[in-house]
């Protein structure tokens, strides 16, 4: 393993001692674009999001690499008995959903890129939607991030995990063993921008460059083109949180979501 170019965490490490054996063992990496990661100074990094296995495979090659990924994660799993303390003592960065406070977490994030580490922030905000899994409509958070911070935006795209681990499943198909692919891009150009207030315009602007940056990578994966527009599960009544299944039935029913 190379030697991390910032301090990590006791706890972090210990997680990590322990998952990367078992990922080994789950499925085998195909990674491209390393070259992309910066070896120094702070960055952002922006994956699809396909599974709730995907933030492990590729925050698992950066570990490797020497970076430890400091992840924005929602607030829930902050709340957790067993899960809060683990995410507290490795320094994660709670993200407060629809909430006043959601501010904090971009300050706290912002301080980590200038103590030089990596953070990584969902820009889906959860699971995508898209019937075929490709990435859908990004929130703003992202870019707000890596217009406050001006800091490299490095796009990740993923796939396979999504086949071992299917949306909201429990249980991991094992078998047969599957190849998670990554793809990390080149940064996400945004530097015409940080001049600009942080208007609703710019930020969306931002947003649409990361996600267009995600999805191209993505299409060099599955080698097929997206979808023209990215899915919107606002304009198709799907919940933003949660398992949108169970809300869409309720929508259908005739009850709130």
């Amino acid at each position: 393993m190379a030697e991390h170019r910032t301090q990590v965490p006791w706890m972090y490490r210990l997680v990590a001692t322990v998952l990367r054996p078992l990922l080994r063992a789950l499925t085998p990496y195909s990674v491209t674009g390393l070259e992309h990661v910066p070896r120094s100074g702070g960055f952002l990094v922006t994956p699809n999001h396909i599974s709730y296995l995907d933030p492990f495979p590729w925050a698992h090659t950066l570990y490797d690499e020497g970076i430890a990924p400091t992840f924005m994660a929602k607030s829930e799993l902050f709340e957790s008995w067993w899960l809060g303390p683990i995410m507290r003592q490795a320094r994660q960065v709670p993200v407060y959903r629809e909430r006043h406070d959601a501010a904090s977490a971009l300050r706290d994030a912002v301080a980590a890129l200038e103590e030089g580490r990596c953070v990584a922030i969902y820009p889906e905000g959860t699971l995508t939607r898209d019937p075929d899994e490709w990435p859908m409509r990004g929130k703003t958070g992202a870019a707000r991030l890596a217009l406050e911070a001006r800091c490299p935006v490095i796009p990740i795209a993923q796939w396979g995990p999504q086949a071992i681990l299917p949306q909201y499943a429990k249980v991991p198909r094992l078998l047969p063993r599957r190849t998670t692919h990554i793809r990390f891009g080149p940064p996400v150009d945004l530097s015409d921008l940080y001049e600009r207030d942080l208007t609703t315009v710019v930020v969306m602007e931002a947003t649409d460059r990361i996600m267009a940056a995600i999805t191209h990578e993505v299409e060099q994966l599955r080698g097929e083109r997206a979808p023209a527009v990215r899915f919107d599960p606002q304009a198709h009544g799907i919940a933003t949180t949660g398992d949108y299944r169970h809300a869409r039935g309720r929508l259908d029913s005739g009850g709130a979501a």
